[in-house]
């Protein structure tokens, strides 16, 4: 019997789009449009998936920002999509196209894509990090997704790294605080009214200083974006030894922030990681940039309906 057609959805705070495989691994995004009120979004999401003509056995996987209720289906009030409380989407999705539908949070999907078809792949032991408006992660244990007893694992934003410091995950001084979008944007505001000389960023006013801000100011030789990428790189690079001396991992593949601003990071990450893990284990284990680019949430999505389809065939 041919094996099920598999549709993707990536569902995130400011886009959706729907796809599906393009070859063994690749993706073609049928569909991509705003996000927006969970009524309006749902209607759209229908009639897109309905311009397939999925058959009765199409297996979709839907990949989006927690907090989730991945084993009933449930979406609940993540903090990127407002007013999404309690959507059942796989029991919409099963109720009117058949098949299965698999949910699952966005740092887990990401993790299994680069596993799949990414950077991850041929590897046993990895771990993605998301490191873009947030800060989660994704773990690939012995060849498998390890989510954890009640599916929370690799939440690592909530680590704390210092007593005090940017606000992320809820707590001062977390790593989400230190190495997310919108820590690095807190930890700019702060050090931009504590500097006393020159920069580009001065010329800023704190709204506009954003990460991507802070990278263009980095590519134009500014000396204070550049300490300031490193203070992050500094941060990282303590979060990855604590992971590295845990869980022994072959490779960690960083996105989005750290696939851009590599070259701004990557130093003082390294020499922190360094310092504090375990010599072996960092010899062991390979740090690169996510390889999956703009489409990574198709591939992510696609990813679900394919890891849970290898799970159910004997």
């Amino acid at each position: 019997m041919p094996a099920p057609p598999l549709i993707g959805l990536d569902l995130g705070g400011t886009k959706c789009a729907v796809a599906v495989p393009a070859g063994k691994f690749g993706v073609r995004e049928t569909a991509r449009f705003p996000t927006a009120a969970p009524a309006a979004t749902l209607t759209r999401i229908f009639a897109e998936i309905a311009a397939l003509n999925p058959p009765r056995h199409a297996v979709f996987g839907i990949s989006c920002g927690g907090p989730l209720d991945a084993a009933r289906g449930l979406i609940l009030s993540p903090p990127n999509l407002p007013g999404w409380d309690r959507i059942a989407i796989c029991t919409e999705l099963t109720a009117r196209f058949g098949g299965r539908a698999f949910l699952m949070n966005d740092a887990n999907a990401c993790a299994l894509a680069e596993w799949q078809s990414g950077a991850g792949r041929g590897t046993r032991h990895m771990i993605f990090l998301t490191m873009g408006t947030g800060m989660g992660a994704g773990l690939i244990l012995d060849g498998r997704l390890y989510a954890g007893t009640t599916g929370d694992a690799g939440e690592v934003g909530h680590l704390r790294l210092a007593p005090d410091g940017p606000v992320g995950f809820g707590k001062a001084g977390s790593f989400e605080g230190f190495c997310s979008g919108g820590g690095i944007a807190q930890l700019a505001r702060t050090r931009v009214a504590a500097h006393a000389g020159d920069s580009l960023l001065k010329k800023l006013s704190p709204a506009e200083l954003t990460a991507h801000a802070v990278a263009v100011a980095a590519e134009q030789g500014d000396a204070l974006a550049l300490a300031l990428w490193a203070a992050v790189g500094t941060r990282l690079g303590e979060a990855l030894a604590l992971l590295v001396d845990v869980l022994n991992p072959e490779r960690i593949v960083l996105g989005s922030i750290y696939a851009r601003c590599e070259r701004f990071i990557a130093p003082a990450m390294l020499a922190a990681l360094r310092h504090d893990a375990l010599a072996p284990s960092v010899a062991a284990c390979t740090i690169v940039p996510a390889a999956l680019g703009e489409t990574i949430g198709s591939h992510a999505a696609l990813a679900i309906a394919r890891y849970h389809l290898s799970l159910s065939t004997p």
